[in-house]
């Protein structure tokens, strides 16, 4: 379970070692999971030319400010529903019980539930932790990628926003490779039947117009 803690720096901030962690899981899976070293490849090569202060605006465009999707899996699950917030205080739980930090984040966001996996001494928790939450919130993330999508999102933006963060066409859905790989190496690791649905839709789009027409009232 240990390589769910080297995926997790993949998906937070990067920072200056980004490089080296990234081609440590490169590495790492194409020794012990081919078919998801292959989903990587095109990641690795981008992020190793790549400079730092790029990278930090490629993962801002891609998971906080004007975003195409979030890490916070709770929220691509429930939305602001109920449901979360008793999500919320049984994962705190949990983390607190393993001595996991969450740092500055929630603690449903992609990274903290990673390194929550390995700590886990009960088997058949971990195992429902991923079949109910991480695996469908993971397919629902990896969905937001579709170029269709990302066109959606811009255009909401644009009518609201005078200024807009734009990005090459080919960066904005180059995080979904190391998201497809995490996928296919919980497949194996947890013996999923489900395939990814890039196409399955979330209510993450009408969040964004949700949140848009708040700023909008409290601004008047």
């Amino acid at each position: 379970m240990e390589h769910y803690t080297q995926f997790a720096e993949l998906f937070s901030y990067p920072d200056t070692d980004i490089y080296e962690k990234v081609e440590g899981v490169q590495s790492y899976l194409d020794e012990h999971y081919p078919r998801a070293g292959a989903l990587m490849e095109d990641f690795t090569a981008a992020i190793s030319g790549t400079p730092l202060f790029e990278l930090e605006e490629l993962y801002i465009r891609s998971f906080d400010v004007q975003a195409i999707t979030t890490l916070d899996i709770g929220y691509i699950l429930f939305g602001d529903d109920y449901k979360r917030g008793a999500m919320l205080v049984n994962m705190n739980r949990e983390h607190k019980q393993v001595g996991n930090p969450c740092y500055d984040e929630l603690a449903d966001h992609l990274p903290n539930v990673l390194r929550l996996l390995p700590l886990l001494e009960d088997d058949a928790f971990r195992t429902e932790l991923v079949d109910r939450l991480l695996a469908p919130a993971l397919q629902k993330i990896i969905g937001e990628f579709d170029p269709g999508k990302i066109e959606q999102k811009q255009k909401v933006y644009r009518k609201h926003h005078r200024t807009l963060i734009e990005s090459p066409a080919g960066s904005r859905t180059i995080y979904r490779l190391p998201l497809m790989a995490l996928y296919s190496v919980i497949q194996e690791d947890f013996h999923l039947r489900e395939e990814i649905e890039p196409q399955q839709s979330s209510d993450f789009l009408k969040g964004i117009g949700t949140e848009i027409e708040l700023e909008s009232f409290d601004a008047t």
